[in-house]
């Protein structure tokens, strides 16, 4: 599960609801909540919860791309939040909660771009999508606590579920 060619690194709001449904997808091997794109090193949840290290709360997602093809994976991606609201999901507000595609290769960031092209063609959500695309620095997994929190706690807060969107 190494192959970096088969990770990337997702945000679009709380990460306990998004990784619950990453990983019920087929194709999706194996999934860990953290915090991406900020400036602070060795992070911690509290710390990301004030909004001012630069972190999204963020899920890195391995995947076998003979199940699922990323640009499969990234459609469901925007249908399972809202990518044209700017550091928002649900009543999740801060720059923690914003979508961002974190890359881990050049061919990752072409079709990322793609997806995000077909799916504002398409007007499915009636607005444009702010969802950013950057390139991977450095992830630090969230504590222990936080992963598979939705299994841990099945009545536990998530604002995200899949959307009948087509694009």
């Amino acid at each position: 599960m190494n192959n970096k060619n088969n990770v990337i690194y997702l945000a679009g709001g709380c990460y306990w609801g998004l990784e619950k449904l990453l990983s019920d997808l087929t194709g999706v091997i194996e999934t860990e909540v953290g915090f991406a794109g900020g400036h602070i090193k060795n992070v911690c949840y509290k710390e990301v919860t004030n909004g001012d290290t630069g972190h999204a709360e963020t899920v890195k997602v391995y995947y076998d791309p003979d199940q699922i093809k990323l640009h499969n994976l990234l459609c469901f991606f925007f249908k399972i939040h809202n990518p044209t609201t700017i550091n928002q999901q649900g009543n999740d507000r801060g720059t923690q909660y914003r979508s961002v595609i974190f890359y881990t290769n050049d061919n990752q960031a072409i079709i990322a771009k793609e997806v995000i092209q077909q799916v504002n063609q398409s007007s499915a959500w009636g607005a444009p999508l702010v969802t950013s695309i950057k390139k991977f620095e450095i992830f630090y997994p969230a504590e222990e606590s936080h992963q598979k929190y939705l299994i841990k706690n099945p009545n536990g807060y998530s604002c995200h579920f899949e959307r009948k969107l087509i694009f």
